[in-house]
């Protein structure tokens, strides 16, 4: 069978849960959209704002406090939230490549450590990080084993593939610019990184199918050769499907896949938001027009605007109006699409107000560059 652009448009956003709002708890709301990109602190509960159904930021916080869902060092190495009885694996099927990443990069080496040096270092951080520790403090225990290092130091590799999650630290967003660390609380994986992936490639194609191998390739950064292995060992689980390019896609089977006229309401979506990073082909939410506007070289991925279930603009607190949201539209839009867009915007300064209603300012410059067919401001 094969399937219509729009198609997969609509299964993503079906499936993390854009199509409509949700009465949905937070932790299972996590489990439901995989993992949430949460390099900056307030993108996880600006995820769930467009998400779930009079969404309470209090119920995200007390889960970060109880642990119930953790931050970490995960998918594509990087800052991700996910449901705590979801780490042990992800973790798991991810770490190689996360250790990879810092015990063969020449800041490390420079450290004159060796692979096994980290290797027995780990469970004297783990030790340490009974309470939780700020980078300085690890540095500082650090130092003390093996002497004054160059910078970054040992510590700066540890804490990518360590079992270490993120302690809330106060703030608005619960965790503030300067991260503390802590042991991870939840039980390790108890198999092998090949026993594991297929539990990410499942729980992916859970929220993000139907998806090809590259696709998967791209949101982790994990290799094709253990994907396709995984995808073989999951296999008489799976539907497959012919993409529009011709490419195959695998899905969870029964997956649901609306119809390609499913109506998709406007979404005011945070920094980083994974329905824009989850594909090797991006145009499955974002036009190619667009694309390098809102993910700019460094990775930085703006906040966009969704419109029928597409990028169409970029959003952010209008720097001179307090208590409004500045709109930039890449494309003409008709009056309906406004009011929508209106009725978003004052529901998201409500959410903000008693947070951070200048959230995302330190990305300001990015706006500079930006062409614009029509800048609006929203609920002001």
């Amino acid at each position: 069978m094969s399937l219509t652009a729009r198609q997969l448009n609509r299964a993503t956003l079906g499936r993390q849960m854009l199509l409509g709002r949700q009465g949905i708890g937070v932790v299972d709301a996590v489990r439901a959209v995989c993992a949430l990109q949460a390099q900056s602190a307030a993108s996880p509960y600006i995820a769930l704002w467009n998400r779930i159904t009079r969404f309470d930021p209090g119920e995200l916080d007390a889960a970060f406090a109880e642990y119930r869902i953790v931050k970490a060092t995960l998918i594509r190495l990087t800052l991700h939230a996910v449901a705590a009885d979801d780490y042990p694996a992800f973790h798991r099927a991810t770490v190689d490549d996360l250790r990879r990443s810092r015990l063969f990069d020449g800041r490390y080496r420079a450290t004159g450590l060796s692979v096994a040096d980290a290797d027995a270092l780990i469970p004297h951080a783990l030790a340490f990080a009974t309470v939780a520790r700020t980078n300085a403090e690890f540095d500082a225990m650090l130092t003390e084993r093996v002497g004054a290092l160059p910078r970054p130091g040992a510590w700066w590799a540890l804490r990518t593939f360590a079992p270490v999650v993120h302690a809330p630290t106060g703030g608005p967003w619960l965790f503030g610019d300067r991260p503390s660390y802590v042991a991870s609380p939840i039980e390790p994986f108890a198999g092998s990184r090949e026993e594991s992936l297929p539990v990410l490639v499942r729980r992916y194609l859970e929220a993000f199918g139907p998806a090809s191998e590259a696709d998967f390739g791209q949101f982790t950064m994990i290799p094709r050769p253990p994907t396709r292995a995984a995808l073989g060992v999951l296999s008489d689980q799976l539907d497959t499907y012919e993409g529009p390019d011709g490419k195959q896609l695998y899905d969870v089977r029964g997956g649901v896949v609306p119809p390609d006229e499913t109506p998709a309401p406007p979404r005011l979506m945070a920094m980083w938001d994974n329905v824009l990073l989850a594909y090797k082909d991006r145009s499955r939410v974002i036009p190619e027009d667009y694309r390098k506007l809102v993910i700019r070289n460094n990775g930085d991925t703006l906040p966009t605007v969704l419109v029928d279930g597409y990028v169409a603009r970029v959003w952010r607190p209008a720097p001179e109006q307090a208590g409004a949201i500045e709109v930039t539209a890449f494309q003409s839009l008709d009056d309906a699409t406004w009011d929508g867009l209106e009725a978003e915007a004052r529901s998201l300064v409500a959410f903000l107000a008693g947070r951070q209603p200048d959230v995302y300012r330190r990305y300001a410059r990015w706006w500079k560059t930006l062409p614009s067919a029509d800048v609006r401001l929203l609920a002001g």
